[in-house]
């Protein structure tokens, strides 16, 4: 007797559903390649779009009997529609590529728009497919594109109009050397230049061409280049402005809750208070990682602040974020420990960046054939009239904080301020009182105005209940040299009375390649890399910040970048620099905010100084 069975039980129901579930795991597979390969599709129709609305045809097609039926303005508009179109898709081209969910609905909008153009102008059936095919195919992985819009100002907008006016302007001289029959025949250089600016305003300029359809050609490609430069421009100005990277109040209260508890794990968890970072904490709250947002590259600092056990939560926050964003994940300067759970949690790669020079206060002297070169310089700056205070900074008051934060800000050397990873970018705040000053004096000799004696500081901030950690070192520079010498000495020698013991000093990058490659023995390859990083140190102080912390006997402490590929290390690279300020693309600030709840007016940075030879 035969036993009936249900379609529940049948044997090929569990093959069925598996297939089906590796059918739909299959499908929603993020491919990390298409929107690369999208992002460059759609740049390369741009230009093909902007080439062929620039130059006139060399031949007609077939389709020169059909479009000649045509009203007579209409393959002119769809030249210059082409031509607006064509910077249209270029523009989006580099966000498409990071998977911006805006930029993909613009380019669904932008590509069936360039298919009717190009079918409604002569031999231009080729662009109209391909233009049709890469709009088949976003739209049917439009999933792959999810990525929200990163912060923007409105300095964009301005920076916008003088980039895409230059842009104009030099694509309008093209338009208008393409098109040269005019009535006073062949017209010059400075012609064909008042030609193209007035007519990216919409008005006629003094070329007087012979024929209506190359005037009017000419007329709407150079209107078409003003109005996309105003379009765009005027659309970052009136967009929503997104919030630059702020540590608000509450934020801070938490962080420095989490200092108190933990901040002894690493040197650099006091600066996660910078005040230009964001914060994202674990689901706990045990944990948290600070960070900014730099051309793409969401860059952290250091290791995550709070418990330990906490930190796979926030570096899972932090991944996420990433991810909603599309921005790259890196941590500059993380310690070895922070480096294993880095890797461990996010999947990301290491890469050795330099070491951390860290003192014992406790045990450090002068005495020694090693300190002999210190000693020496410590005694001849001595007997020059130099000499130092070790304070906390809540033992000064007002009039010397603004002192010593206006002397800093005027021995700064550059216009903007730098560093980020080992740097707090204010002096004097309320909430910093137990920040350590060191400020070097000399009395002012005869012609010197009273009261200009300060000649150098540093700053340090704590580093949990024993330590503290350099974050500014300035001095005067016609002080003598040895000065900084001088601070460094009188700080380690005076914070064991304050209950200090380690002493964090500057981060030396690639410390052990420049190490190992003077030694005997070092191969090819090794003296090669240190001898480019003795070249690059000429505008980078890398051998110099070395070998000055080198100076006093310092325990070397490995810092690591941490980073997902490595095609990703140059943007991460140009990021960390625009982060430290030794590159900067943003636009010039009229005047400094007030630090909140600061005293100081202008914020003293972290520019480490190496003492000049």
């Amino acid at each position: 007797m035969s036993v009936p069975v249900s379609a529940e039980s049948s044997p090929e129901q569990p093959r069925r559903r598996g297939l089906q579930t590796l059918r739909t795991q299959a499908s929603t597979v993020p491919r990390a390649w298409l929107p690369g390969a999208v992002g460059y599709a759609c740049l390369l129709i741009g230009l093909v779009d902007i080439a062929s609305a620039i130059f006139p045809k060399l031949k007609h097609s077939r389709m020169h009997t059909w479009t000649g039926q045509l009203p007579g303005g209409t393959t002119t508009l769809a030249a210059a529609g082409t031509l607006i179109v064509g910077i249209l898709l270029v523009l989006l081209a580099h966000a498409l590529r990071r998977r911006k969910r805006r930029a993909w609905r613009m380019v669904c909008v932008l590509l069936p728009i360039n298919t009717a153009l190009h079918v409604l102008r002569w031999h231009q059936i080729g662009p109209a497919v391909v233009s049709l095919t890469l709009f088949a195919v976003i739209l049917l992985h439009r999933r792959e594109f999810y990525a929200k819009a990163d912060p923007r100002t409105r300095w964009r907008a301005l920076l916008n109009l003088i980039v895409m006016g230059a842009v104009s302007l030099g694509l309008g001289l093209l338009i208008v050397s393409a098109h040269p029959n005019s009535e006073m025949g062949n017209p010059d250089l400075l012609a064909r230049l008042k030609e193209t600016v007035w007519g990216l305003f919409g008005l006629d300029g003094p070329v007087d061409y012979r024929t209506d359809r190359t005037r009017d050609l000419v007329g709407y490609s150079l209107a078409a280049l003003g109005l996309v430069t105003a379009f765009t421009s005027g659309y970052l100005a009136l967009r929503p402005e997104k919030p630059e990277p702020e540590l608000t109040p509450e934020e801070e209260v938490k962080v420095r809750a989490l200092l108190e508890r933990h901040g002894e794990r690493d040197s650099l968890g006091y600066f996660a208070l910078r005040r230009d970072k964001s914060v994202l904490f674990s689901p706990t709250g045990k944990a948290a990682i600070s960070y900014r947002v730099i051309s793409g590259v969401m860059l952290a600092s250091g290791d995550p602040v709070g418990d330990v056990e906490a930190w796979p939560g926030a570096i899972k926050v932090f991944m996420a974020a990433a991810r909603e964003h599309a921005w790259v994940p890196a941590v500059m300067g993380c310690s070895e420990v922070g480096g294993e759970v880095w890797t461990r949690e996010a999947g990301l790669d290491a890469l050795e960046l330099g070491d951390e020079a860290i003192v014992d206060a406790s045990t450090f002297s002068l005495s020694g054939r090693a300190m002999r070169n210190v000693r020496q310089m410590v005694k001849r700056i001595e007997r020059n009239g130099y000499s130092c205070k070790v304070r906390r900074v809540g033992e000064l008051d007002r009039a010397e904080k603004l002192r010593i934060a206006d002397a800093a800000a005027r021995w700064r050397g550059t216009d903007t301020e730098r560093g980020f990873s080992m740097a707090l970018g204010r002096f004097g705040d309320l909430g910093d009182d137990e920040c350590v000053v060191v400020t070097a004096h000399k009395a002012p000799e005869e012609g010197e105005p009273a009261g200009d004696d300060l000649k150098a500081v540093l700053h340090f901030v704590p580093w949990g209940p024993d330590g503290i950690s350099l974050e500014l070192m300035r001095r005067d520079r016609a002080a003598d040299p040895g000065l900084n010498e001088l601070l460094i000495v009188a700080a380690l020698q005076a914070v064991p009375a304050l209950g200090v013991r380690r002493v964090s000093l500057n981060f030396a990058m690639f410390r052990s390649a420049l190490a190992r490659g003077e030694r005997i023995g070092a191969g090819p390859v090794l003296r090669a890399w240190r001898g480019l990083l003795v070249f690059l140190s000429r505008w980078f102080q890398i051998e110099s910040l070395y070998k000055f912390n080198a100076k006093f006997q310092p325990e070397w402490e490995p810092r690591f970048l941490i980073y997902p590929s490595t095609r990703d290390l140059p943007r991460i690279g140009f990021a960390a620099m625009q982060a430290e300020a030794f590159i900067t693309l943003g636009m010039p600030k009229f005047g400094r905010k007030r630090q909140r709840q600061g005293l100081m007016p202008t914020p003293a940075g972290a520019e480490s100084v190496a003492p000049a030879a």
